[in-house]
């Protein structure tokens, strides 16, 4: 061990989330829960393909008008 090492720094937030884990055992699993409600999704592969095929390509300024 070397005499000069001094301990590891730990800011104020992760001690904050280190004390929040303790008081809330429960708190990750919860979170893992609305994860999974609303982000992790199974993807409908075929509807992603025929989205991709149905998109018009853009103008470069689309707000600029025909002049004819």
């Amino acid at each position: 061990m070397n005499i000069f090492r001094r301990p590891d720094y730990q800011s104020e937030a992760t001690q904050f989330i280190d004390q929040l884990k303790v008081a809330k055992p429960k708190l990750e699993a919860q979170q893992r829960q609305g994860r999974a409600l609303l982000w992790d999704k199974a993807l409908d592969r075929d509807a992603i393909i025929d989205i991709r095929a149905g998109q018009v390509p853009q103008k470069p300024y689309v707000y600029q008008t025909d002049s004819k």
